[in-house]
């Protein structure tokens, strides 16, 4: 764990999630679940589909209005502030897609800048200057700036939506599957660029994967989520030495055990 984005400990959370949530109909998604993620610090959520990981997400974007419970970012609850004082805290949050989720019809410098130049209002100007920096932080050449999405591989198209993730300095970064559909060379790439990224702009990051390598290169903490709450949390190399029987059998893919009993 000596690459993972490393926190510090003396801190006071600055993401806290409390008895948190969220039923669709019947179908109770969230079930009163808690964790909290320190400045600096990597969380990664594990769990098998359907659990609610990617609700969960949603809730703290504010994409999704959690039913009970409490959000608090740097100790201020999402719920008792105006729209806009909300509104001004979600624009400190990256976020990297599965899927990218570029814009095909802009270049990749445009791609990047969007958040400074839609959210922020910043002039295209200096947007594209510090879109090229960004593109500089995940090693790719300025040349790239001027293309289009689909012109690129599907690893480059990663690191360009890594590089829009941090193009504002967030104080929060949210990864939905940073490796999914890459081959274990490039995931590799990816992973070492996430944990320089999210180290240099000092951020706390949140990340949704099933790849056990992944996470181990960029956890600090996990959580194993299960029937809409966490049923175990720990280190890296606790969930290595633990005999929790669910975390065994996630870990090792193993087909017999209590998920599947």
């Amino acid at each position: 764990m000596t690459d993972s984005i490393q926190s510090t400990s003396e801190t006071a959370p600055f993401i806290e999630i409390m008895n948190l949530t969220k039923a669709f109909g019947h179908n109770k998604v969230l079930n009163g679940i808690s964790f909290s993620v320190r400045k600096g610090e990597s969380f990664v959520i594990i769990g098998g589909s359907g659990t609610g990981k990617s609700v969960l997400i949603k809730c703290i974007l504010g994409l999704l209005t959690q039913d009970t419970g409490e959000i608090h970012i740097n100790g201020q609850n999402l719920a008792k502030l105006s729209s806009s004082e909300r509104q001004k805290i979600l624009m400190r949050f990256g976020m990297l897609f599965q899927g990218g989720a570029l814009f095909d019809s802009m270049t990749v410098a445009e791609n990047i800048a969007f958040g400074l130049v839609q959210g922020l209002g910043m002039d295209k100007i200096h947007a594209r200057k510090i879109a090229l920096a960004k593109l500089d932080a995940v090693d790719l050449a300025a040349k790239v700036a001027d293309v289009y999405p689909a012109e690129l591989s599907g690893g480059m198209q990663k690191r360009v939506a890594l590089a829009r993730a941090i193009a504002t300095n967030p104080d929060v970064i949210f990864f939905d599957e940073p490796t999914t559909g890459l081959d274990p060379i490039i995931s590799g790439t990816i992973n070492d660029l996430i944990v320089r990224c999210v180290r240099e702009i000092g951020a706390s990051a949140i990340t949704i994967t099933h790849d056990i390598t992944s996470l181990r290169k960029i956890g600090d903490r996990v959580g194993l989520l299960y029937k809409g709450q966490f049923i175990w949390q720990g280190t890296a190399l606790q969930m290595d030495e633990t005999s929790n029987p669910y975390v065994e059998q996630f870990i090792n893919g193993r087909p017999d055990g209590p998920f599947t009993a």
